[in-house]
């Protein structure tokens, strides 16, 4: 499989959304998120994606698209994710936050996952930013939708310069496979200099 990634920035951007959208819903569902999602969730979701400083890394297999990865200054994100940062030294407006990397699993292994890293890195030190940051969910060791050969990505994020970061943690809600309702989910911050 031959995959190339672009970024796309303004309408090319727009245009893919809902791509996006499709790929958070199929991916996410996977543990640890276990996402049950919804088209128009995603498309309320999406909107932060607006911002002129936003950032979309598409992965093409030919005319497919098979993976993307979100970025925008964490300014312009969710309330609920620069929350988690009151209190520490790093301004909020040299911060970019790297969102979702959602990669179907057949296309796993290949280095996508860099070259999404690499590309909204890029664009962040294009914006003059200081600082990349993104968060996981935290779930328990223990938890019954973990599979037996799950493997957390944290050292592949620690290879790449990102650290967790003591006490920072987004607070979001959605609802999972199976439930009724929504939850209050916590997730953890990473953080590197660029």
């Amino acid at each position: 499989m031959t995959v190339t990634t672009r970024v796309l920035t303004g309408e090319a951007l727009a245009a893919a959304l809902e791509d996006v959208a499709r790929l958070r819903i199929r991916v996410f569902r996977d543990f640890p998120y276990l996402y049950d999602g919804n088209q128009d969730y995603e498309r309320d979701y999406l909107r932060a994606y607006q911002s002129p400083g936003a950032v979309v890394v598409a992965a093409l297999d030919g005319a497919s698209v098979v993976g993307a990865a979100t970025g925008a200054p964490m300014a312009d994100h969710a309330a609920d994710f620069a929350a988690a940062f009151e209190g520490r030294p790093e301004p909020l407006d040299q911060i970019f936050y790297c969102a979702e990397s959602v990669l179907l699993p057949e296309y796993r292994g290949q280095g996508i996952g860099h070259a999404f890293f690499d590309a909204r890195e890029a664009h962040a030190r294009a914006l003059g930013l200081t600082y990349s940051a993104f968060c996981s969910v935290i779930r328990p060791a223990d938890h019954p939708g973990r599979p037996v050969n799950y493997r957390p990505l944290d050292d592949f994020w620690r290879k790449r310069g990102y650290q967790p970061l003591p006490g920072v943690i987004a607070h979001f809600s959605w609802r999972d496979l199976g439930d009724e309702a929504e939850t209050e989910k916590d997730l953890q911050f990473w953080m590197r200099h660029l």
